[in-house]
């Protein structure tokens, strides 16, 4: 099992170009969360739709997995909190999106919606309770927010989330692929990847150009590879 992870493009198209690309020589492709900028001037349907097109070009070389972020919260629900109303119409067989838990060869993924309130977050709790009933081995968690500790850090303070830790603790997922942290990988104290327990936890950050900072990472060979501007640096996965 093969996969690319990325995050926090913030509709930087030809990043998502760059993914096209590159997604054949991946049994999957991660794109944990904010995939629109709420500071552009480009109004948010076109940002969608432009994305949109993108994640279908990705999904048809690919099978890719895209969860939300807190700049992709277009909407209110019933109960008064922001939610990313505009991913599950383009759910499809190769492309899953938030509250999706889908198997990929002998890897089971749970792509996770960033909460904004009480009831949000209660609903993912209740989602990976569900999903892990499921599991018969590896478990993937795609989840925008990091907890905290090296990938939620900075350079200045930490902006981990406050649940994941818990939820870590109680299921032991094999992985969590994450974003948020633009920061993390490159400042000190900050790093791509950490282990929580029996859990690796990943964030490749963000950086400009045409090519975004991004994690490949290898089940067979137990390897992960942070690629950046920064330069490459790789972690045994054992």
């Amino acid at each position: 099992m093969r996969i690319l992870l990325t995050s926090d493009l913030h509709y930087t198209l030809r990043q998502y170009d760059w993914l096209i690309r590159a997604a054949p020589h991946y049994d999957a492709v991660v794109i944990a969360g904010d995939h629109l900028d709420a500071f552009l001037h480009v109004p948010s349907n076109v940002q969608i739709a432009a994305l949109s097109a993108s994640f279908a070009a990705v999904a048809q070389r690919s099978r890719l997995f895209v969860c939300s972020g807190n700049h992709d919260l277009n909407a209110w629900d019933e109960r008064g909190e922001k939610k990313a109303d505009w991913l599950a119409p383009i759910r499809s067989a190769a492309l899953a999106v938030d509250g999706d838990t889908v198997t990929v060869g002998d890897t089971l993924f749970t792509v996770c919606p960033w909460w904004d309130g009480p009831y949000a977050r209660a609903a993912v709790e209740q989602m990976l309770e569900s999903a892990s009933s499921r599991r018969t081995g590896r478990w993937v968690w795609i989840y925008h927010a990091p907890p905290e500790g090296r990938l939620s850090w900075t350079g200045k303070r930490h902006y981990g989330d406050a649940v994941l830790p818990a939820l870590i603790k109680r299921h032991s997922p094999t992985a969590v692929l994450c974003g948020h942290i633009h920061e993390a990988p490159f400042r000190n104290g900050g790093s791509w990847v950490e282990r929580v327990g029996d859990t690796w936890l990943f964030n490749a950050g963000r950086q400009i150009g045409d090519i975004p900072a991004h994690v490949q990472i290898d089940f067979a060979q137990q390897s992960a590879r942070w690629i950046s501007l920064a330069g490459p640096e790789e972690q045994a996965l054992q």
